[in-house]
């Protein structure tokens, strides 16, 4: 029983949230002329309804992981880091950029090294952003939200001039990745692997985090920093690390991406997956092993939003309301967390202590000789 604020808040606050969302969105399109009924049922079909809905849920939601982790992993050592879109932007760049400084190898080690150069980008950009807070002060929420607009900057600066494909006329482009370097499909379904590589970082980031040593460490000096100097914890190196992991998944989201659906470096990355992120880990609390079918959740509605242009006509964007309603929520349901946790501490309190009993023996009364 005692579990169960803990569970409260892990479980059935986001539950709650997320639930409310639905049909506060439901209430969005009935003000705009459509059932609401109508609305949630379509948001289900075209998330979840059929083997195509799944495909196009899961290919969504590959990126979504990676991003989630570059503001979980960096908040459980004290920093809200919220510039995985510029690094998912910078990763990209650098996977499509890496063949114009020598060409990679074909086959699977090609396609490492261009990943690994997506996850390097990411990593060093974020990186930067936790080496500003811990030796300069900066504020890491603003660093980073600003790094990100800059980030854009010299992507597009790049994609638009000195590495822009010269056959790509009305869509600026680099190169297209060769055809052996691509990252495939996973058998005979519509889902890349990508989809893998996200699952499998959100385990390894859990396993880290909670299984670890060095994980241990950075979630003490997440929750007192100064305590954790106190016992000698390099809580600068170990707040830059964490930096550097997260900003390495957002870079490699970038990097497949950039990998397995587009194949070149374009506008097409900037679509607000980063910003995604935030949302899908705040849902899932922060936690790495949560954020995976957080993640399949909020790809499924991106899914559902041409199904809900075509049958509702609702624009396509219609499902980022959802989003928004959900945000909003979340962040209110923050306020309650640890209410149910100091109410049942209370009542704890105020039972009535029972005095232990022997076994096979009658209780003392008191006077009793």
């Amino acid at each position: 029983m005692s579990r169960w604020p803990a569970l409260f808040d892990a479980v059935v606050l986001p539950v709650l949230a997320l639930a409310g969302a639905v049909l506060l969105f439901g209430g969005f399109v009935w003000v705009g002329g459509a059932d609401p009924v109508e609305a949630w049922v379509l948001l289900f079909k075209g998330a979840f309804g059929d083997a195509f809905s799944w495909q196009n849920t899961l290919q969504r939601a590959a990126p979504l992981m990676l991003t989630a982790l570059c503001v979980a992993i960096p908040y459980r050592a004290g920093l809200m880091v919220i510039g995985g879109e510029g690094a998912l932007v910078l990763g990209g760049l650098a996977c499509a950029g890496l063949p114009y400084l020598f060409a990679p190898p074909a086959g699977w080690l090609g396609t490492a090294l261009v990943l690994l150069a997506s996850a390097a980008a990411g990593a060093a950009w974020i990186a930067l952003a936790g080496a500003l807070r811990q030796y300069r002060g900066v504020n890491e929420t603003i660093a980073s939200l600003l790094m990100g607009y800059l980030a854009i900057g010299l992507f597009k600066h790049f994609v638009e001039g000195p590495m822009r494909d010269p056959e790509s006329l009305n869509k600026p482009s680099t190169l297209p990745l060769m055809p052996e370097i691509q990252l495939g499909l996973i058998g005979d379904y519509d889902v890349h692997w990508g989809l893998v590589w996200g699952a499998v970082m959100c385990v390894l980031a859990g396993v880290w985090l909670y299984g670890s040593t060095h994980g241990f460490a950075t979630r003490v000096v997440g929750g007192n920093a100064r305590a954790a100097r106190l016992v000698g914890l390099p809580s600068h190196r170990l707040v830059i690390t964490a930096c550097a992991l997260g900003g390495a998944g957002a870079g490699l989201a970038g990097g497949i991406e950039v990998a397995a659906v587009h194949h070149s470096a374009n506008a097409s990355l900037i679509v607000g997956l980063g910003y995604t992120g935030i949302l899908v880990s705040f849902v899932a609390r922060h936690n790495p092993f949560a954020v995976v079918p957080v993640a399949i959740l909020f790809g499924g509605f991106g899914a559902a939003g041409s199904l809900l242009q075509r049958r509702l006509d609702l624009p396509d964007a219609s499902v980022l309301v959802l989003q928004g309603f959900a945000f909003v929520l979340i962040l209110a349901s923050d306020a309650w967390r640890g209410r149910l946790g100091d109410w049942w501490q209370v009542r704890a309190a105020s039972r009535p202590l029972a005095a232990p009993a022997v076994a096979g023996a009658p209780l003392k009364q008191e006077g009793a000789a």
